[in-house]
């Protein structure tokens, strides 16, 4: 297979020679780094991302011989990872089976926090408004401003199973009053004038 074929282009070629095992490894290859900076963008946990980047490469897998390439390969890939996330997010025993915080290991936080610069609680600041979204909000916000999608891709991600993707009008419009929420928070909280 030619170097100069696109990722898309070799991964295809692969699951048409029958060999998805390879297609899949590729693709974990190129795009499992920007799909787990995505999910540890949207979950903000290390741990929580890599437990769902785990059922993204099963899901990838289990998926890709299927692909059809309504959208790039990219796209795909995050629409995978969005609703690997969306599952872990509802899966019963993760809403209630965690142990709550010890007050040591807040105490030890709060010593931490107070020691970074105005910078950087800045970002914390800004972070946790973004924490505050909801999840298809937090990621029309990464997919577009943080991984450069495009917005008929992001539009992609974000269909819901069985129903046409929104317009990419409708996305715009969605993220600007995403933007207006964000600076009325970021306002609110003291972060700009």
């Amino acid at each position: 297979m030619p170097p100069a074929m696109t990722l898309e282009a070799r991964v295809q070629a692969l699951v048409a020679e029958g060999r998805a095992r390879d297609a899949t490894a590729l693709a974990l290859r190129e795009l499992g780094p920007q799909v787990l900076a995505y999910l540890v963008s949207l979950l903000r946990n290390d741990g929580d991302a890599r437990e769902v980047f785990a059922q993204f490469a099963e899901d990838l897998w289990k998926g890709l011989p299927g692909f059809r390439g309504d959208a790039s390969l990219r796209g795909w890939a995050y629409r995978i990872a969005w609703h690997a996330s969306a599952r872990w997010a509802r899966d019963p025993y993760r809403q209630r089976g965690r142990r709550l915080e010890t007050r040591e290991a807040s105490a030890l936080a709060a010593e931490v926090l107070t020691t970074l610069g105005d910078e950087a609680r800045r970002a914390d600041r800004m972070s946790a408004l973004r924490a505050r979204l909801a999840p298809e909000e937090q990621t029309l916000l990464i997919l577009r401003v943080d991984r450069d999608l495009p917005w008929r891709e992001v539009a992609l991600v974000l269909a819901e199973d069985g129903r046409p993707a929104p317009s990419e009008a409708a996305l715009r419009k969605r993220f600007e009053r995403l933007k207006e929420k964000l600076g009325r928070a970021a306002r609110d909280e003291g972060l700009m004038d």
